[in-house]
């Protein structure tokens, strides 16, 4: 597996210990920046990951700003991502499983080292189901290419 990761001034601190905790798991994890806490724009990190996800060359991308909210609104300006904010871990879960979402987000200011750790190994274990599931996600993308 393969993750990339993202995340603004506010998230980074965050950031660097989910990247610390990933591989502790030996999964391989790229980070795409802000390198640094010097104040920075949190659209520029979500269309890196997004883009990165998109391409097929990571599996799954994780986003940090103060929220998760504006980080995951432009991630989700990237067409084929599905990008959630979660606060805990059984939304991560079933984001995965019921809406085949393909990047995380949460916000620094919202919950500790702990709970993103739970949030993330939910997220990350979980599989899309597929099936009944399906026709919700053709039809999001549908809306996405504006055909619906």
């Amino acid at each position: 597996m393969k993750i990339a990761i993202g995340s603004d001034h506010i998230g980074y601190g965050l950031k660097l210990h989910i990247i610390d905790y990933i591989r502790l798991k030996n999964i391989v994890i790229t980070d795409f920046g802000t390198h640094n806490e010097e104040r920075t724009d949190y659209p520029i990190y979500a269309k890196k990951v997004a883009e990165a996800v998109v391409s097929g060359e990571y599996d799954a991308g994780i986003l940090v700003c103060g929220t998760g909210v504006g980080i995951s609104i432009a991630a989700n300006k990237v067409d084929g991502i599905r990008c959630v904010v979660c606060s805990e871990a059984y939304s991560a879960k079933l984001a995965r499983e019921h809406n085949n979402a393909n990047v995380l987000a949460f916000g620094s200011r919202v919950i500790g080292t702990s709970t993103a750790e739970a949030i993330v190994d939910a997220f990350l274990t979980a599989e899309y189901e597929g099936g009944r599931h399906q026709k919700r996600i053709d039809m999001i993308t549908k809306i996405e290419r504006g055909e619906m």
